[in-house]
């Protein structure tokens, strides 16, 4: 080992804390962004996994036009000798013993074991044949009905769109190896008849699996043949369609959480260019004498760049054990969110990725070396006397503050040009914010010297020469306090920016629910998925609910899943009332005329979202895969829904009935008689159905507040990643403050020789941390708005075709401003202490 290399090791065992705060920091930022790619990637490979399971070795299907076709068409095909093929429906139920969402998959043992002989329904299983195709009886894996303590033989009580059905464990499924057990783990297999009757759906299947020829003249025979049996309605599509529709469903939802995971990781990269900055201050005396004694510039780099990849080794490495930690508490989170909004997905186990963990690694010691650069550049360029005087850094970074400045202005005008001339790249929308906080942290040292030389005289009025001393110790340490404050003002930045964006969008949908909610009571069944509910309610039960006393009117709503000419479309179909107009406030065309067409014809309006997503408007024609073969809808207006992102088509249901054989409704709305208390209508109404179907019955203000709950809860992973954002810059600004005091241990020595007692010294310490955290705080206000602004208007756009309404409440800014100051408070009180009591007579050894 070289006498250099010893001196590097020594400086850094003497500085244990210094160096593992920067330890940390790196790992919490690798540990964020591990833990976001992880529990989206276990979300995505159990959804996978599990369409996988269900498709088995079908290429191909054949699906109808509102979700299910009927089941003769299952029979045309095996009569026109279209085999192997294999009729197939699906759904999800929740089983009360374990708390359990269950996939529940109906087929038919004779025809399925080409396509899934895992699930040992085939020729030569143990499985008797007789019993699992008579009425509801069930086959579960074995692992998981070990799992909840259940055996064969066992009734299981299954919920389903809000009734309870007893089905007989008759066979337990053994996964032959660990996939299989993964991916079958949350299934319940049925006979196709049993499945028809579990969900409602006599007559009709889910879908048919094929298994055409692998490819050639023989393949497209096959598909041909199977194009010429279908009757109207029907289509043939890849298997993988589904797994790719449900990829772009929550692409942009991904992307969004990533973006904002590596937001802590960006200020960690503040910290460990401060930890490196510092290391080269502290040692210019040793650089210098080293510089005179021959070491060349490269090995100065060398060793400066390697100290650093030293730290961003040991943090990435314990970023990566965090990141699983973590990623275990947010993939049930995350799980949630999708379960809300998109689809059922039930994760039972953390998916590691290698790729996912290498991909951290890389992202956390490149950006320590990235971040080291400039300060090992620094150690290089300066000539030997240079690096021998203290005060030539300081010096020259505030004499160079405001061409920095300069340089940040342009950088986000660069980010400001990227918005210009791009108009739906989400990418582009990133780029340009990751431009104006780079441009920021170049302009927060200039403007640090502003607040602090302008402040000065209020803090030397309030506090003495104390408080001079304070503001002054922030603009000569600059070097140490700017990159501090800089990273302290991005993470609030970021804080206030999305705090506005929430409670933007919080605002905006808070409106168009009073707007959209107008009726006394609303009913639904019960359903996995709260934003894209499919399930019916009973006929029984409607119309007993329509005949309650006291019900003035009544409307009601199916939402089914359609194909379209633009891909797959949510598709409503609602009974036009007095008051429809109002509920759904058009952004383009003439409410008039766009809802007598909708009325009249075939025509629909589109959501927002929609719009955006497949560039269709007003003048449009929409194709829609109908019972009646692909039919055109003139598109009359666009209106404002927040519902839900992925868009939706709406008609009205004397339409829908036109086209579709489908009479299923999954909501009713009612309006109480002037007469008549809601609360007792209620009553009524759960009175009339007991026994029947167990439906939510629930006001129009329990409705809403259960969906702002929603709302809320989608956002509890962005408010974690704040969080860990901020506690990263705590971090920094801590390890700034440590720095300043090794740094200025000499200075703080000779102020308590001449007389300034412990308290006097914390309190100037403790004032001028204080005011690093105001000014970051003051700082982050704007330059929040300005993220804020971004988000709103750009970010979410261009995501998820939302017009949010930009709001910018008081309360935000100014917890925003006390959780800067309170940070930098806190993280200056141990550095404090230990000034405070320092021995003067240690400090001055040496002079």
């Amino acid at each position: 080992m070289t006498l250099l290399h010893r001196s590097s090791r020594r400086y850094l065992t003497r500085h244990p804390w210094l160096m593992g705060l920067s330890v940390l920091g790196v790992a919490i930022g690798v540990a964020v962004v591990v833990a976001i790619d992880l529990a989206n990637t276990s979300a995505s490979r159990a959804f996978e996994l599990s369409a996988e399971t269900v498709t088995g070795a079908a290429t191909h299907q054949v699906v109808g036009a509102g979700g299910t076709l009927d089941d003769d068409v299952y029979r045309r095909l095996r009569a026109a000798g279209i085999r192997p093929s294999a009729p197939i429906v699906e759904g999800y139920g929740s089983l009360e013993r374990g708390d359990r969402t269950f996939q529940i998959v109906g087929i038919d043992p004779l025809a399925d074991a080409p396509f899934r002989p895992y699930l040992g329904t085939g020729p030569g299983s143990d499985l008797d044949l007789g019993t699992f195709m008579t009425d509801d009886v069930a086959l579960m894996s074995a692992p998981t009905a070990e799992a909840i303590g259940l055996s064969s033989g066992d009734t299981l009580r299954v919920g389903i769109e809000g009734t309870t059905h007893p089905v007989v464990l008759s066979g337990l499924i053994s996964p032959q190896n660990e996939r299989t057990r993964r991916a079958v783990a949350n299934f319940l297999v049925v006979d196709v008849s049993t499945a028809q009757r579990l969900f409602d759906q006599s007559g009709r299947l889910s879908r048919i699996d094929l298994l055409p020829p692998s490819a050639g003249s023989a393949q497209q025979a096959y598909l041909r043949r199977v194009r010429e049996s279908l009757p109207d309605g029907a289509q043939l599509r890849r298997s993988d369609t589904r797994t790719e529709t449900v990829a772009q469903m929550t692409k942009a939802f991904d992307l969004n959480l990533t973006a904002l995971s590596l937001l802590a990781l960006i200020v960690g990269a503040f910290l460990i260019y401060n930890t490196m900055t510092f290391s080269v201050v502290q040692r210019r005396a040793l650089i210098g004498r080293l510089r005179a004694l021959g070491v060349t510039r490269g090995e100065v780099f060398r060793l400066v760049l390697g100290e650093a990849a030293v730290l961003g080794v040991v943090g990435s490495g314990i970023g990566l054990l965090l990141g699983i930690v973590l990623a275990s508490g947010l993939v049930q989170l995350l799980a949630q969110t999708i379960n809300d909004l998109y689809f059922v997905v039930e994760v039972s186990e953390l998916s590691v990725s290698a790729w996912t963990l290498t991909k951290g690694a890389l992202l956390g010691v490149g950006t320590t070396l990235v971040a080291a650069l400039p300060p090992a550049q620094e150690a290089t360029a300066a000539s030997v006397s240079t690096v021998l005087r203290r005060s030539t850094r300081e010096s020259t970074l505030r004499r160079r503050a405001p061409w920095w400045a300069g340089f940040g202005l342009l950088v986000a005008a660069a980010g400001s040009l990227l918005l210009l001339v791009t108009e739906q790249s989400i990418w582009a929308g990133y780029g340009a914010l990751f431009c104006l906080l780079v441009g920021a942290a170049f302009m927060i040292p200039w403007a640090v010297v502003g607040l602090s030389n302008g402040v000065r005289p209020l803090l030397g009025r309030a506090a003495g020469v104390i408080g001079r001393m304070a503001a002054r110790g922030v603009v000569t340490n600059l070097s140490r306090t700017g990159v501090a404050i800089a990273a302290l003002t991005i993470a609030i930045a970021s804080t206030v920016g999305v705090g506005v964006m929430i409670d933007s969008f919080r605002g905006t949908v808070t409106s168009w629910l009073e707007q959209s909610l107008q009726a006394d009571v609303y009913v639904q069944p019960p359903s996995l998925v709260f934003r894209r509910s499919t399930a019916t309610i009973d006929s029984t039960v409607a119309r007993r609910l329509r005949n309650v006393e006291g019900v003035e009117g009544a409307y009601s709503v199916r939402r089914v899943t359609v194909q379209a000419s633009v891909g797959r479309t949510d598709l409503v179909a609602v009974e036009p009332g007095p008051e429809t107009a109002d509920i759904y406030q058009l952004k383009a065309g003439t409410p008039e005329t766009a809802w007598e067409a909708v009325r009249s014809g075939p025509s629909v309006l589109v959501s927002e979202p929609y719009s955006y997503r497949y560039d269709v408007g007003v003048g449009d024609t929409l194709r829609l895969q109908t019972d009646r073969g692909q039919q055109p809808f003139a598109v009359e207006g666009v209106y404002y829904d927040y519902g839900s992102d992925l868009g939706v088509a709406l008609m009205s249901r004397s339409t829908y009935e036109q086209f579709y054989e489908d009479r299923g409704v999954s909501g009713l709305a009612f309006a109480a008689a002037d007469t008549t208390s809601v609360d007792a209508l209620i009553s009524d109404m759960r009175a009339s159905v007991a026994g029947l179907q167990d439906v939510l019955i629930r006001s129009n203000r329990a409705l809403r507040e259960t969906s702002m709950r929603v709302f809320d809860r989608t956002f509890t992973i962005t408010t974690v990643l704040r969080l860990l954002a901020i506690a990263v810059a705590f971090i920094g600004v801590l390890t700034a403050l440590m720095a300043l005091a090794l740094e200025r241990r000499r200075e703080m020595g000779v102020l308590r020789a001449t007389g300034m007692t412990p308290p006097q010294v914390g309190g100037y310490l403790t004032l001028q941390s204080s005011l690093m955290g105001a000014i970051a705080g003051l700082l982050s206000l704007p330059l929040g708005y300005v993220l804020a602004y971004v988000l709103v208007f750009v970010i979410n756009k261009r995501s998820f075709g939302w017009t949010l309404q930009l709001t910018v409440p008081t309360d935000v800014l100014v917890q925003s401003l006390v959780l800067a100051v309170v940070a930098a408070f806190l993280a200056g009180l141990y550095p404090t202490w230990r000034m405070a009591r320092s021995n003067p007579a240690v400090a001055l050894q040496g002079d």
